[in-house]
Parts: C-alpha cells; sequence; structure tokens
C-alpha cells in the first residue's frame, strides 16, 4: 500500500469514527481561535448516520454550511442560544425527536448548550442557522 492510499484509508477511518460516535465533539478547536463552537445534532434513536457535526469558526466564517449566517446570528444574540429563537415559526406537531449540542467558546467565556426539540422545525425555530448542519 503506498503513501497516498495508507493516508486516504487513515483519513476515512476518522471520518467514519467521528461520525459513528453519537454525542463525540465534531473537532477540536485551532490553536488561537477566538470564537468556535463544535456543533452536533442527533436523532435520539438512530446510529451513526443520524449524526451531522461540524466545526464553526466565524473569524472568518468557516467549517459550517451556513457559517456566516450562523455567525451573524450569534453575533446579534451575543452568543446566547436562547435569543436565536424566531417566534413566528409554526411547526407541525409531528414527534421526531433531535439533539443539539454545542460546546466551545464565545465572546471568550465557555460555551455548552444541550437540547431536544421535538422535531428538526422545532430545532430550526429555536436556533436559526446555528444546527443548520444539513444543508
Amino acid at each position: 500500500m503506498n503513501r497516498l492510499t495508507r493516508t486516504a484509508a487513515l483519513a476515512a477511518a476518522l471520518m467514519a469514527t467521528c461520525l459513528l460516535t453519537p454525542g463525540a465533539p465534531a473537532h477540536a478547536a485551532p490553536p488561537g481561535a477566538a470564537d468556535w463552537l463544535s456543533l452536533t445534532v442527533t436523532r435520539p434513536g438512530t446510529t451513526g448516520g443520524g449524526t451531522r457535526a461540524a466545526l464553526l469558526l466565524c473569524d472568518p466564517p468557516q467549517g459550517h454550511p451556513k457559517a456566516p449566517q450562523a455567525c451573524a446570528e450569534l453575533d446579534a444574540a451575543e452568543g446566547d442560544f436562547s435569543r436565536l429563537a424566531d417566534p413566528a415559526a409554526i411547526c407541525p406537531l409531528i414527534y421526531a425527536p433531535v439533539t443539539a449540542r454545542a460546546h466551545g467558546r464565545w465572546n471568550g467565556h465557555p460555551a455548552d448548550f444541550e437540547r431536544t426539540y421535538g422535531n428538526a422545525c422545532e430545532l430550526r425555530a429555536a436556533t436559526g442557522a446555528v444546527f443548520a448542519l444539513d444543508d
């Protein structure tokens, strides 16, 4: 096995481990990063494929499908997850729970958040682009 093949195999194994470990941190923040959040969205009762993860960095916005929007929303809410909610959102009463987790640093302070929502619509309504990891 040549060096490139071994490297690719190791990278694939590492990525699979991250995706198959529910509740595990998505990534470690790079040294010197000011605002960063390790984000996961898990569908309880599923294995591996039910978990999405990203490392949100905001200077510059990266590491997340909607990094610029997520960073702007967190800035406007001053890092307070409870202030991300869209009060006008209307969601169906279908129970398909999703758990959102965040761990990191925001505005120089530790940030830890975990909450289970009734469905993906409720998650989007409560957290905006921050946990929009499927796009």
